[in-house]
């Protein structure tokens, strides 16, 4: 018998834990082997969560972007040989918007199971928050890195939104969201909604849905280095 691949979500930011399920939290203290995006991280997470076996009698596996296909299929030997494991995020749900998704991908093709648990996710919360539509969205990613181009990437959302009154949501390096917030305020039209969705649970937290034309009006927001979510609405 395969082990059971656990999806444990992590909070959005330091020293808060308690946005995560205690169930989730029982589950999480029953594994001593972990896939993490971030081994310094998850166990700074781990040990706030106060677990009855020590830190040092756990494993961590490091998967990220740089992972390669065969080191991939290698995390998944625990598995194959019985042994129940934890996927966690750097911050969030691992598998959306998270190099963990190929993993699960992997995980189902061996025929293991994937057992996803309930915890915050900054992509919904910031739907939720947003007063927009939540029954057509999509989630768009990173968009372009390229200031010159970051204009022409926003007309494009705002004329997909436009079409099918879809929601877009995305997301950006936190050292460039003031960037994209001013963009923004340039190249869409006034009377499109833009939701800006800052340091989603934690004590800053500040989500705030405005008009173009009203977000002109007003200071703007500092969102330097501060995770934030994006939403527009044409």
């Amino acid at each position: 018998m395969h082990g059971t691949l656990y999806l444990i979500p992590v909070p959005l930011g330091e020293d808060a834990w308690h946005t995560v399920p205690e169930f989730v939290i029982r589950q999480m203290h029953e594994l001593d082997t972990f896939i993490v995006e971030r081994a310094k991280t998850a166990r700074h997470f781990i040990r706030d969560t106060k677990p009855p076996r020590s830190i040092g009698e756990m494993q961590f596996y490091e998967l990220n972007e740089h992972t390669q296909l065969p080191e991939k299929e290698a995390l998944l030997a625990p598995l194959l040989a019985g042994k129940d494991v934890g996927l966690m995020s750097e911050a969030g749900c691992p598998g959306v918007a998270d190099p963990g998704a190929e993993l699960v991908k992997l995980a189902h093709q061996k025929g293991i199971k994937v057992k996803p648990l309930v915890g915050p996710s900054s992509i919904l919360l910031a739907l939720m928050a947003s007063g927009m539509n939540g029954q057509q969205f999509c989630f768009q990613g990173y968009l372009t890195a390229k200031k010159d181009q970051l204009g022409a990437d926003l007309k494009r959302l705002e004329q997909l939104s436009s079409k099918a009154r879809q929601t877009q949501i995305f997301i950006e390096a936190p050292y460039r969201n003031n960037v994209v917030f001013e963009t923004a305020l340039k190249v869409l039209n006034p009377a499109t909604l833009f939701c800006v969705a800052t340091d989603i649970t934690l004590p800053s937290e500040q989500i705030q849905t405005k008009s173009v034309a009203a977000w002109k009006q007003m200071p703007p927001p500092d969102l330097h280095k501060r995770p934030t979510v994006f939403l527009l609405l044409a």
